[in-house]
């Protein structure tokens, strides 16, 4: 999943972008409304981590500006070291679907991210399946009939990608730009090397799938026996 953390604090940016990224997340980084802005208008984020105090503003106006470009709204976490009642039902009621006063643990805010994510809604499934292959989206956990399959995080990061296509050929362009953030820099060959250790993974766990190459184009994903 991709996640925009909108926070201007360098350290707790840094802080919670590591532990993020760690677990499997591709995550961009803003630290004003006008960065947050520029980031929404060209890519799209399955959710975002939103402090309010932010130097050029009140993050209140990037939820809004969220939520009115997402139409049903983007999954949001409120990062706030305004603890008043009044502050928390203010975000609530913008359309935050939760909230974390700061300081706090890491462990509880992936938590509360997860639970966020994983809300039922108009967001889309949050389980995918593939033959015998399934992928908890919150979670970050894929199976296959039921049994761990151990993937790293850029191998998570692809698989989800291409079941989210559902049998479409997902283009190499859409691969790299959902699986590296902006910072984040990749080799011409990346994608080819990521592609080839989720295949030999998907294989050795005996997921039923097929993870095909369509040369010059991209790739898909497809339930059936192992395959190139």
């Amino acid at each position: 999943m991709r996640v925009l953390l909108v926070e201007d604090h360098p350290e707790l940016c840094e802080m919670v972008a590591s532990h993020l990224v760690r677990r499997g997340y591709t995550v961009d980084r803003a630290g004003s409304i006008e960065e947050a802005r520029i980031a929404l208008a060209v890519m799209s984020y399955d959710g975002l981590v939103l402090d309010l105090g932010l130097p050029d503003g009140d993050g209140m106006a990037i939820l809004k500006e969220a939520r009115a470009r997402n139409g049903l709204g983007l999954p949001t976490l409120l990062v706030t070291a305004r603890d008043a009642v009044e502050d928390r039902v203010r975000g609530l009621d913008a359309g935050a679907d939760d909230y974390i006063v700061k300081p706090f643990n890491l462990v509880e805010f992936e938590a509360r991210l997860r639970e966020v994510l994983r809300r039922p809604g108009p967001r889309g499934n949050l389980v995918l399946s593939c033959g015998h292959l399934t992928l908890d989206l919150a979670s970050r956990e894929a199976r296959a009939k039921g049994a761990p399959v151990d993937l790293t995080r850029q191998e998570t990061g692809l698989l989800e990608q291409l079941m989210r296509a559902a049998g479409r050929v997902v283009v190499r362009d859409a691969l790299e730009e959902r699986l590296y953030s902006f910072e984040q820099p990749f080799t011409s060959n990346a994608l080819e090397a990521a592609v080839s250790r989720l295949r030999k993974r998907l294989a050795s766990a005996n997921a039923s799938v097929r993870l095909e190459t369509k040369r010059g184009i991209g790739y898909r994903l497809v339930a059936g026996a192992g395959g190139r």
